[in-house]
């Protein structure tokens, strides 16, 4: 650990951080925000693709915050890609974030993890590193999530 002093103050390297000090910068962070967004209503959202055995072998993680639904991570294992099920795990996610009232959705990828996926799927870039890592990009793609559609029961025209 290497420390430098300002003031009355440290700042100290710690390549391997207690729990509770990671826990007070989380905690600090999630309460300046919140004095000055509002209430997170934070929610996790997770979907796992597993086999017959139970075994997960791909699925979605994410959350809704203020509205939005926001896609950390999106894996499948190989023999799942290009089958339809990412396709179903953000259909899903989309929708249990309408249910919470989202209205957009928005997450990150690098351009060597199928962007045209995303974009195939309704997401537009809206922001891009070139050169993370070399030769590759980071980037940010969002949508605009429908209103779920209205519960059936209602009279037909006729």
């Amino acid at each position: 650990m290497r420390a430098a002093a300002c003031g009355a103050y440290e700042i100290v390297e710690d390549a391997a951080p207690e729990f509770e000090a990671v826990g007070a910068i989380q905690r600090g962070l999630h309460e300046f925000n919140q004095a000055m967004g509002g209430p997170y209503d934070r929610e996790p959202v997770t979907l796992l693709v597993q086999d017959a055995e139970g075994r997960t072998l791909g699925g979605l993680l994410g959350l809704t915050f203020w509205g939005w639904l926001f896609i950390d991570w999106l894996w499948l294992s190989p023999e799942l890609r290009g089958r339809g099920y990412g396709g179903e795990l953000l259909r899903r996610a989309e929708a249990i974030a309408r249910a919470r009232g989202c209205t957009n959705a928005y997450t990150d990828t690098f351009s060597f993890q199928a962007p045209g996926f995303w974009q195939r799927n309704g997401y537009v870039e809206f922001g891009r590193l070139d050169g993370m890592p070399a030769g590759h990009a980071r980037v940010w793609f969002r949508k605009a999530l429908a209103p779920a559609p209205p519960s059936g029961g209602g009279e037909q025209d006729t």
